[in-house]
């Protein structure tokens, strides 16, 4: 009788197993309706998994519409969300995550065992069928452990979105600036070609000095330089938009506008951006997941730093000429030689690292917020003073001259020559307009936590 108990016991822990190894399941969206909610309030934009013909084929037919018309900045970052592989990449990871989760709220196979042996007439044979227990009983703590996990690889996709978003639209106003800058250094190099060919016939007619003669020429021989340069800037900055775009092919002749959007009227002032950073932040928020999930980890760790394997199951022997006997099998490790403590301790202190991550990541929060906030303003009255101030009087010296040379006071030469003043004023103010614009746009970064949003205008050519 005890031991039909005892294999009763073990079919009903069998029975217990099989009801709670399935229990989790794959959810409708993998995932993917937190990073559209974090893309859609934080940006106003829609973002695709593209995990079937039919969803490729929607984002491809969006990406066409836009590319059809010239590109404001929000189109940019619109076709770069709907079209950038590595976006879709990152989703995958959503994917991983979530398999994991699943994958978490089973237990491992169950192992069977069979013995026969033999020795003359006499024949012994065993089976036994065993279950992992211990994985059955931390089912809960490792499913929300992997749930937390989970939850940390959708705010990792959505901080990717904001990456993307706002390294586009910081790539938008480079290319656009770069452009812009060149078409102008174009119109110079024309103008310094008719000046160096004025001088060379008027050397020629023997009336006019030889130093100006050369002096007229260095300075179209330096328009070629710089033309070819500025060609070169902007077609880089132009790959580097297309890249984060996700385009090649026929899609890489998008159209810009010929010039940067103006400045706003005034500078919107942010209230308390510093604890909407720290209040908003992906990369915090991921902080304190990553830390609730080791702070769990530590409680599993604690649990099994004894029992490492517990199996329990059915089992069954026979000896001829003796009928079967029937029973359980237990195997469990025993804790001789490792207790358990390395791991114990490897778990706090990696809770604790994760702690001082989070406190680390608020201070670094707040300093970038602070940072690209003044960068922000600095850009914003540069920007200004060279509209109100700096442009308008290189105008009014412009005209005089025309004046002074109209009165024939000044030559044509003289005339030149201020107009090539003009050409550093000229580009000095697309790059403070540029960098305005990519200081708004590492501001929206830093207020949202993208990573690519620190410091970015360090190393853009002027």
């Amino acid at each position: 009788m005890r031991t039909e108990r005892h294999a009763q016991c073990a079919l009903a822990v069998t029975a217990a197993v099989f009801a709670l190894a399935g229990c989790t399941s794959f959810s409708p969206d993998g995932g993917f309706g937190d990073v559209e909610k974090i893309a859609k309030e934080r940006l106003g934009k829609d973002v695709t998994w593209q995990r079937t013909d039919e969803e490729a084929a929607r984002a491809r037919d969006e990406v066409q519409r836009l590319l059809a018309s010239e590109l404001s900045s929000n189109d940019a970052v619109q076709i770069a969300l709907l079209n950038n592989p590595g976006l879709q990449a990152a989703y995958a990871g959503l994917g991983i995550a979530e398999a994991d989760l699943v994958q978490a709220g089973r237990i491992s196979n169950p192992r069977f065992a069979y013995l026969r042996t033999t020795h003359g007439d006499e024949r012994k044979v065993e089976w036994a069928l065993t279950f992992p227990i211990i994985e059955l009983l931390t089912i809960p703590l490792r499913t929300k452990i992997a749930d937390r996990g989970f939850a940390q690889a959708k705010l990792d996709a959505g901080r990717r979105v904001l990456d993307v978003a706002a390294e586009t639209r910081r790539a938008y106003y480079r290319a656009v600036a770069a452009q812009e800058s060149a078409r102008y250094m174009e119109q110079v190099k024309d103008a310094a070609e008719a000046s160096a060919e004025l001088a060379r016939r008027m050397a020629r007619a023997g009336n006019f000095p030889k130093l100006t003669e050369m002096r007229e020429q260095v300075f179209y021989a330096e328009a070629v330089a710089q033309l070819a340069r500025a060609r070169q800037a902007a077609l880089a900055e132009r790959e580097r938009l297309t890249r984060l775009m996700g385009l090649y092919g026929e899609d890489v002749r998008f159209k810009l506008p010929d010039r940067l959007p103006d400045l706003p009227t005034s500078l919107p002032e942010p209230r308390d951006a510093e604890q909407i950073a720290v209040a908003q932040r992906l990369d915090i928020q991921a902080a304190r997941r990553e830390s609730e999930g080791l702070a769990d980890s530590l409680g599993l760790t604690k649990a099994t730093r004894f029992i490492n394997v517990l199996e329990l199951g059915p089992a069954r022997t026979v000896e001829t000429p003796e009928p079967w006997k029937s029973g359980f099998e237990l195997s469990l490790e025993v804790p001789l030689f490792d207790w358990g403590s390395a791991k114990v301790a490897r778990a706090e202190s990696l809770y604790m690292q994760s702690v001082q991550r989070i406190a680390e990541a608020a201070v670094d929060a707040r300093s970038d917020v602070r940072e690209t906030y003044a960068a922000y303003r600095t850009t914003y009255e540069t920007a200004k003073h060279y509209r109100d101030e700096i442009v308008p009087l290189r105008k009014r010296i412009a005209e005089e001259n025309v004046l002074r040379y109209n009165a024939m006071l000044i030559s044509v030469f003289e005339l030149l020559a201020d107009a090539r003043e003009q050409v550093a004023t000229v580009n000095a103010s697309i790059a403070a307009l540029r960098d305005y614009w990519v200081a708004d746009a590492d501001l929206q970064a830093a207020l949202s936590g993208a990573s690519a949003g620190r410091r970015s205008l360090q190393g853009v050519p002027r």
